[in-house]
């Protein structure tokens, strides 16, 4: 009887599954994945970035604004950008939590996050983030891809292509528990580079860790079968692709599921250990908040990121999905939403320092934009892509120090303004790559991650 190569896949119980498999293993060096020389000298060497879905606000944070308390309630004394919620702005909103200076730096973070605060000297908080997209489907492809208005290649991947990996059996660009919302798998997609770089999903926002952890690494086939018989049923499923790929001359993505299908092979026998999260140190676990239901979720991701990392992985992503979003009960909801991700941050900076990692991996924490410095009903912020924070720790950034800054209602960045497009082509910078050098042809062509524009701030580095 004749399968089609698809069919025989749904059969084999292969499935899409496997497409998310591309980005796996170290190769021949003639293989995409083989490791690259940067352009320069790195700062570092693998980034962690933990995303916070929804946009938290950065005046209730990071960015303290006097003006705003002695103005709380009055009106808006200048001219809004393009909002969402026109008919509920009322009037200035100062910041619900206060704020404390902490460690040698003396940065100023507010009560919301009394964990994180304790590694103040360690951050590099950028005050003057600029984007362009005032919804959150166009603020997250901005900030994963470059851009808001089409498919590109996300961030993970772009630093995957340039510089190669160095594992041996993990994907070099991870994604754990991704948001399906908002672009969904465009956000950790390779759009037009090669399937191989893009981004591995490790269950989505819609799973509870119970329901990842046991087997996170998806099966190539059917479980319980003995390795001789799963290399027989890979091994006639392979020689049926050949074959097609023989009459095809040259099929790309024939050629990258040929590969993938054997890389998955490797990592479903030896790819496990990293994902045994549960077998750290009881100390270790309660460093990342898992011996308490509120913080066991983030601490699973971010101590899962540390693994990965430790282990050669370039780029891993953590997202708190999606939970920042508040047009209103922001101070009920974002005290909620903090006690999840506040110890585990702060626990995956101080085992990463601990360990000798911090030094040379970038972590970086931050949404898609921020919040509006006025009240939309009586206790909401609404969107603001015109002036926000994100903050950097590890990987050559200076630290204690604060970058950048709002005006003094922390509406716009006016000091040092840090587009998306500035901050990919400083990441990049960091990870050894010239943001205007690593570019893909395509069409007649070059296209980069950064498009036509970019600027490294040189000012956030030590």
């Amino acid at each position: 009887m004749f399968f089609s190569r698809r069919a025989l896949l749904r059969q084999s119980a292969c499935g899409f599954g496997l497409l998310g498999l591309r980005s796996l293993l170290a190769a021949p060096a003639d293989s995409p994945l083989a490791p690259r020389v940067p352009h320069f000298a790195p700062r570092a060497k693998r980034v962690i970035f933990l995303f916070m879905h929804g946009g938290p606000s950065s005046i209730d944070t990071f960015d303290p604004k006097e003006r705003l308390e002695r103005d709380n309630g009055k009106p808006v004394p200048f001219k809004r950008g393009l909002t969402f919620g026109e008919d509920a702005v009322r009037g200035l909103m100062k910041a619900q939590w206060p704020f404390q200076k902490y460690g040698q730096s003396g940065l100023p973070v507010s009560d919301l996050f009394p964990h994180v605060r304790t590694c103040v000297d360690d951050l590099c908080v950028v005050r003057s983030m600029v984007g362009d997209g005032v919804d959150h489907g166009a603020a997250l492809l901005q900030l994963h891809t470059g851009v808001f208005s089409f498919k590109r290649p996300s961030m993970g991947s772009w630093v995957l292509y340039g510089l190669g990996t160095e594992n041996q059996n993990l994907p070099g660009f991870v994604t754990i528990k991704p948001s399906l919302g908002h672009g969904g798998q465009n956000n950790w997609s390779s759009s037009f580079l090669p399937g191989q770089f893009q981004g591995t999903a490790i269950g989505n926002s819609g799973m509870k860790v119970e329901e990842i952890a046991p087997e996170p690494v998806p099966y190539l086939h059917s479980k319980g079968l003995p390795a001789e018989h799963q290399r027989f049923e890979l091994d006639m499923l392979q020689s049926m692709n050949q074959r097609h790929a023989e009459r095809n001359q040259h099929d790309p993505d024939l050629e990258a599921r040929i590969e993938a299908l054997e890389l998955a092979f490797r990592m479903q026998v030896r790819a496990p250990e990293a994902f045994e999260v549960e077998k750290e140190s009881e100390a270790t676990k309660k460093l990342y908040g898992m011996d308490d239901a509120t913080t066991r979720d983030f601490g699973w991701q971010c101590l899962l990121a540390r693994r990965l990392s430790e282990r050669g992985v370039r780029f891993v992503q953590c997202s708190h999905s999606y939970k920042w979003d508040q047009h209103s009960e922001l101070k009920k909801l974002h005290t909620a939403n903090a006690a999840e991700v506040d110890k585990p941050i702060a626990g995956l900076l101080k085992d990463m320092k601990a360990r000798g990692l911090l030094k040379d991996t970038l972590v970086i924490w931050g949404g898609e934009f921020g919040r509006t410095p006025w009240a939309q009903g009586n206790d909401g912020r609404d969107h603001n892509p015109y002036g926000y924070t994100m903050w950097m720790a590890g990987g050559g950034v200076k630290t204690g120090f604060a970058y950048g800054a709002t005006d003094e209602f922390g509406y716009h960045a006016v000091e040092n303004r840090m587009h998306l497009h500035d901050l990919h082509a400083t990441v990049l910078h960091m990870m050894g790559l010239d943001h205007e050098k690593l570019t893909y042809r395509l069409a007649g062509r070059d296209f980069r991650l950064t498009d036509i524009a970019g600027a490294v701030h040189k000012g956030i580095l030590a």
